[in-house]
């Protein structure tokens, strides 16, 4: 086999990687359609709704009672999110909420799910701010 072959298929196999690595499902993430997030936020009375957002997208339109700790805090501001509530997790697309999951799982939660699709699915009432 030719080296350029070689190169060729391991920078395939690489790209492979890591675009299943970014979209594959946090283990043990619930992940819950529009009108299922919306029953488990009217349902669950030991839940903290987390939007993962940047500050700016959050004041564009928020699930009420939603916390903001955008992704890029989150690590820094554990200490605001409780381990023994349900944490329902959303953001703009479903993606950010998926990598705050694995950020979250890292640091000892479990109980945690996200809307699936982002917000940009989400049929109930946003707050503006």
């Amino acid at each position: 086999m030719e080296i350029g072959t070689f190169i060729y298929i391991a920078l395939l196999v690489l790209l492979v990687w890591f675009g299943y690595s970014r979209l594959r499902p946090a283990k043990g993430l619930i992940t819950l359609k529009s009108n299922e997030f919306k029953s488990e936020i009217e349902q669950s009375k030991n839940r903290l709704l987390l939007d993962v957002r940047e500050q700016n997208e959050y004041k564009r339109g928020y699930i009420p009672s939603a916390k903001n700790i955008p992704l890029s805090q989150l690590e820094q501001r554990l200490g605001e999110i409780p381990m023994e509530q349900n944490i329902l997790l959303y953001c703009q697309s479903g993606m950010r909420s998926k990598n705050a999951a694995r950020v979250l799982q890292k640091n000892g939660y479990t109980r945690l799910a996200h809307l699936q699709g982002g917000v940009s699915t989400w049929s109930g009432k946003l707050t503006r701010s």
